[in-house]
C-alpha cells in the first residue's frame, strides 16, 4: 500500500523540515519519538532501510547509539554499510535510551547506556542549518 496525501505529506515534510506552519515557538518535529510512537518495533524502517534489518527490536531508530557488539551482531558498520548521524539534536536524547513496551499508544522503557557521538550543547537542529553559527 502506499501512502500518498498530498496535502497531508507536502505539510509534513515542511513541518519537520522545520518551516511548516506552526504557531508555537522554538517547535521542532522529533524523528525519534516519531519512530518509537508509531513505529515501536521498527518493522516500517526494516521495510524500507535494508542496511538495517538485523537491528531487533527500536533500537533500530538509533543505530548510531548501539554499542559495537550489537551492531557487529546486526551486521552494522556505522559510515560504511549505514552513515554516521549528520545531526544528533539535543531534544532526541530523552528519547533514544527508550523503548517501547506493552501496547500503549506511547510505550515507552529503558535500554541501557548508550554511546552518542559529539553534541554542542543547547544546539537544536536549527543551529545546523541557520547562516549564523556561533562555533
Amino acid at each position: 500500500k502506499v501512502d500518498y496525501d498530498v496535502c497531508s505529506n507536502y505539510g509534513n515534510w515542511l513541518y519537520s523540515a522545520g518551516i511548516g506552519n506552526d504557531p508555537r515557538d522554538n517547535r521542532k518535529f522529533n524523528m525519534i519519538k516519531q519512530g518509537l510512537d508509531y513505529d515501536g518495533n521498527g518493522d516500517y524502517v526494516r521495510l524500507w532501510v535494508p542496511e538495517l534489518q538485523g537491528i531487533k527490536g527500536a533500537d533500530i531508530h538509533t543505530p548510531w547509539a548501539l554499542n559495537s557488539a550489537a551492531l557487529s551482531q546486526a551486521g552494522v558498520t556505522l559510515g560504511e554499510t549505514y552513515p554516521q548521524p549528520v545531526v544528533t539534536a539535543p531534544e532526541w536524547s530523552r528519547h533514544i535510551n527508550q523503548r517501547p513496551q506493552g501496547r500503549s499508544p506511547h510505550p515507552r522503557g529503558r535500554r541501557g547506556p548508550a554511546h552518542m557521538p559529539v553534541q554542542h550543547k543547547d544546539r537544536g537542529i536549527d543551529f545546523y542549518f541557520s547562516r549564523k553559527k556561533d562555533v
